[in-house]
This record gives structure tokens, sequence and C-alpha cells, in this order.
């Protein structure tokens, strides 16, 4: 079974302008065909109507029709003059050798020259003298009608027929027309098929990028707005599926947190509880205890019941902080002055330690943020770097600062920690040592709390082990909207 043909758009728009151009031109060409030869026949009835009114004029001053000469109205040679009455009688014809006797009203020219005073025919067999005539018929006044016949020859054709180099030309025309069209459409086909790609693209959902610009015109203009609002559409597409990403990860990796803190907590509540369970076991079993050792187990418990409420005071500030930004209330603060009572608050614990806490702070920082969140900030640098750092000088010193950030730095000349932990000190309940972070009544969660902090006051946090020993906590704050 043959398929059939099926033509695109750009042939079909060619072939409706081709015919188009065609129909245009035949209309002219036959206009204009009919228009010429009927102006030529005009003009001929008009030379025979100049003879019929001399015949006329002749036969009303008497003059026998027989002796009216014709010579002079030249290039007709052979004229046939008939002259009729009004009832259609015919009393003389200079072709005949004897007169018809039927009646010539039905015929077109005497019917018209009735009507009008003058008529013509422009070819009619003669049933007379069985040739082809050009009939022109002029009413008299004395109601005689004179009718001239020219009779078809090669001449008289020749004479008749309109001049055919006009069909010529507008064939020349209509092909130029053609050319043109072809031209044209085919700069329309090609927008047609640039866009029928295009709706094919995005109807499959294909990622445009990099498409030429269509031409300057119109129909460009539109296929150039259609590419754009589409190109923003996919951007559009392309945003909303990366923040939903985006969300999904986020939502994800709070569900993972939540469930990995979940089980970081029962795991880390599981010694002080047990601790504690032991030392209320022992003392109950052991009513006769002596008061030394009573008092130990009741310190050891205290001590666990104390880690215990660490425990979950950190959980709840870092839960808190999970929960988003928007429950965190801040106001304006002067960042120095919470660093300042950070520090008195901790000279004691430190000096016991052997360390100096020395804060290098000369001026007001201010800023907008949560008061007890920058204090927890400092509060977990500093309790770290007394359990842990091993060294004697803890210094806060101020980098820099403008009208956007503040940045900071929080430092001691411990020993420091090994390069592989630096990435990971930062997460929940991470410890380098456990043993000695445990021992140290460490939760766990003290750099997570500082972390979360700072970025909820829009900052960064990195550790370091400079080169001169020890480490550096390098922090950066926003410092949000502040109300001079």
């Amino acid at each position: 079974m043959a398929s059939s043909i099926k033509l695109t758009y750009p042939q079909r728009l060619f072939l409706w302008l081709v015919g188009y151009s065609v129909l245009l031109v035949g209309c002219f060409i036959a206009f204009q065909y009919t228009r010429e030869k009927r102006f030529k026949a005009e003009e001929l009835n008009t030379r025979l109507q100049m003879i019929n009114t001399y015949i006329l004029a002749e036969l009303e001053q008497g003059t026998d029709i027989s002796r009216i000469s014709l010579r002079d109205f030249h290039p007709f040679d052979d004229i046939r003059v008939s002259v009729i009455k009004d009832d259609g009688t015919v009393i003389y014809d200079n072709s005949l050798d004897s007169l018809p006797d039927k009646s010539h009203l039905d015929r077109k020219e005497i019917h018209e020259a009735l009507a009008h005073r003058s008529g013509y025919t422009v070819r009619r067999h003669s049933e007379s003298t069985g040739d082809s005539y050009f009939y022109s018929a002029t009413k008299g006044k004395r109601g005689y009608i004179v009718r001239t016949a020219v009779p078809y020859s090669v001449s008289l054709t020749s004479l008749l027929d309109p001049d055919v180099n006009f069909i010529w030309v507008m064939l020349a025309v209509a092909v130029a027309m053609c050319v043109l069209g072809y031209f044209a459409t085919r700069r329309v086909g090609q927008h047609i098929t640039r866009l029928k790609k295009f709706a094919e693209d995005m109807e499959s959902g294909t990622r445009i990028s990099n498409v030429a610009p269509f031409p300057n015109d119109e129909l460009g203009a539109i296929s150039n707005h259609l590419v754009c609002l589409y190109a923003k559409l996919q951007q559009a597409w392309s945003d909303r599926d990366s923040e939903h990403r985006a969300a999904l990860h986020e939502q994800r990796e709070k569900e993972r947190i939540k469930k990995q803190l979940t089980n970081n907590i029962n795991h880390e509540l599981k010694t002080p509880v047990a601790s504690i369970k032991i030392c209320t076991e022992t003392l109950l079993a052991h009513k006769n205890m002596s008061e030394e050792k009573r008092d130990q187990f009741l310190q050891r418990c205290l001590l666990n019941a104390e880690r215990l409420q660490r425990l979950l005071t950190d959980v709840a500030l870092i839960t808190r902080m999970d929960d988003g930004s928007s429950s965190i209330i801040k106001e304006p603060v002067d960042l120095n002055t919470v660093i300042r009572d950070v520090v008195s608050d901790h000279e004691e614990q430190a000096a016991s330690a052997g360390i100096a806490i020395e804060n290098l702070i000369d001026r007001p920082l201010e800023m907008t943020g949560n008061p007890s969140l920058l204090e927890a900030v400092f509060n977990n640098l500093i309790d770290n770097a007394i359990a842990y750092s091993g060294g004697d000088t803890i210094r806060i010193k101020l980098l820099g600062e403008d009208g956007r950030k503040i940045v900071l730095t929080v430092s001691d000349n411990g020993i420091g920690i090994p390069t592989e932990h630096l990435p990971r000190i930062f997460e929940r309940f991470y410890r380098i040592d456990k043993g000695r972070s445990r021992a140290a009544g460490g939760t766990g969660l003290g750099l997570s709390i500082v972390k979360n902090a700072v970025m909820l006051h829009g900052g960064t946090i990195m550790a370091e082990n400079p080169a001169t020993g020890g480490l550096r906590f390098k922090i950066s704050f926003s410092r949000g909207t502040v109300s001079h």
C-alpha cells in the first residue's frame, strides 16, 4: 500500500501562493483579452457605422443605392450592404441575386438598431451566402435600416484578435511572482520549521540552550519571545527542582541527624545512668557502710547527675537551634561585653588549672544576635581549652571588622589536635579521646553547639593548628542590622 505524500507547511504555502498568482494573472489575462477584443470589435463597428451613416445620408438625398460608391472606405474592399425596412423585410442586398423573404427582426444587430438606432454582431453565419460576417446596423430617419457586413477572412480575424504580447508579459510577471514567492515562503518556512522543532523540544522537555536568534522581523520577534519565555520557564523549573532537592536533602539530613542524635543520646545516657544505679544499689545494699565510703558513692552519683544535666541542657540547646532561626530571638548586643563576661566567669576555673585567659579586644563590637547563644560559643571554646589543651594561655583576638562582619580568633598554646581529626571535631558526640573526654565531664556536643550558633548568626568557624603550636579557632559573625 503506497503511502500518501505529505507536503510540508512551507511547500503547501508555496503551492497556495503559486495557485493564487496563476489565478490572479489568469483572471487579468481573461479580462484584458475580452476587453481588448470588445474594444477592437467596437472600433470596427464604429468604422462600419460611419459607412452606414454615409449610405443613409445618400439615400435621404435621393441617390439610388446601387450608385453609392464605397471606394473611399478602406481597407474594406468587399463590403456587403443590406437595406432593411423596420418590419424586417430586406429590400436590398448587394451580395444576393434574390432577396430573402424571411424577416430579419430576430437578427441581433437589427433588434439593437431598432431599439438604440445602432447595433452589431461580432460573428454570425449567413444562411443566404453561407459565409460568416461581422454585422453593423444603423437605423435612419425614414425607418430604413442600413446594415453593412464584412466577411470573416484572415485579415479581419487578425484585426479583431487582441494583441497577445501582454499575455507573455503577464506570464513573465506570474513567473516573477512565483520566484519571489518561493524565496518568501522559504524564509517563512524556515521560521515555521524552527518553531516546529522548538515546539517538539518543548513537548519532550528537552533542555534548550544557545538557540540561534530568529531573523529580525515580526515572526522572528514572536519566535525570540517564545524562546526567551521557555528559557525562563526552564530556569524556573530547574530552580524549583533544585530547591525541592535541597529541601528534601535538608529534611533527610535533619531526620538522619535526629536519629543519630537519639542513638548518641541513648549511648551517652547509659554510662551515667548505670553509674548512678550501681552507686544507689550499693548504698541500699550496704546500710552499715562507713561514712567515708558512703560519701564517695554519693559524690559519684552527684557527678553523674551533673553530667546528665549538662547533657540534657546541651541537647535542648542544639534541638532548639535545629528547629530554625525563626525561634531564636535576636537583639542589639555588644560582642565584646559577652566575651568579657564569659572570661570573667572562667578566670577562677582557668587559674586553678594554671591557665591565663587573655581578652585582647579593646573596643565595643556591636552586632545583632542572641546573647545566650553567643555566650554558649565562648563558654564551650574556653571550657574545651581548659579541659583538653594542656597549655597555659587562652587568647581571644580581633582580626578585623567592617560594616558587615566581625572576625576574631580563640586560640591556645597547648598540644593541638591531630590533623586527621580537624574536619570532624564539629560533629555531634565526636571525641578524639573518648575516655579522656568523658572523664573530663564533656558531653560531646560542645563544638557542635558552637558551629550551629555561629551559623545562626550568619557566620563561619574553622579550626587549625598554627605553626606556633596549639589550636586556633577562626570565627566570623554577621553584624546584621545594627542600630546606632
